[in-house]
């Protein structure tokens, strides 16, 4: 069984190209939402909420203004990394069986959220948590999971009918898959290299190496 959670945690991918569009079943589909819902949270206040988006016209118009934040972070760039990135696919938001939209709440529980008083993000890092769950569960089932970032808080907002005050973090696009790639789109297309493991630990102070190497 360690072996196996380990083997998950390495074959986890952000899937873009990859998604067969096949529909995923609902006892699957039940496994996955549940081990998200299961993730540890700052109070136990859950702020989390998760929107399944399988409408064709709403994903096209998810769509529509991912391409359009694509196309402004392309203006930001130079011409070399500009190139680089053109050849990266950013999303597979309707070519995945289904988009799970991830929201924050931080309204829940409040004002007596034990625990963060002090760190004000805590609920969002909870958030952040159910979103790991729910990825390691999704490809512990055979699927795969793509993290859309290239879009507006608001634009999301309204497109789903979320509250005020609520945050949508993150636009899941989930399904099967023809394959999980052994090296993270990234780095096949040259954007950017792994860190090791060496440069990220630190020995009781930061900057000091501790000298623990990758296996």
């Amino acid at each position: 069984m360690t072996n196996a959670f380990y083997e998950v945690l390495t074959r986890r991918r952000d899937v873009r190209a990859e998604f067969t569009g096949e529909p995923i079943p609902e006892d699957v589909l039940s496994r996955v939402l549940t081990a998200a819902h299961a993730a540890p949270s700052v109070g136990l206040t859950q702020p989390w909420d998760f929107v399944l988006v399988s409408s064709k016209e709403t994903r096209t118009a998810f769509h529509e203004h991912v391409l359009a934040e694509r196309e402004v972070f392309d203006k930001s760039l130079d011409a070399e990394r500009a190139a680089t990135f053109r050849r990266i696919k950013i999303e597979g938001i309707l070519e995945a069986s289904l988009g799970i939209v991830v929201t924050y709440d931080p309204a829940r529980g409040a004002p007596d959220v034990l625990g963060r008083h002090a760190i004000a993000d805590a609920g969002l890092y909870s958030v952040c948590l159910a979103i790991q769950n729910l990825w390691l569960a999704a490809t512990a089932e055979g699927l795969g999971v793509g993290w859309v970032s290239f879009y507006r808080e608001e634009f999301l907002a309204s497109l789903l009918g979320i509250p005020a005050g609520i945050r949508p973090v993150a636009w899941l696009c989930v399904g099967g898959v023809s394959r999980l790639h052994e090296t993270p789109d990234l780095e096949r297309h040259g954007w950017r290299s792994r860190r090791p493991l060496a440069a990220a630990t630190h020995l009781e102070r930061f900057g000091r190496r501790a000298g623990v190497h990758n296996p």
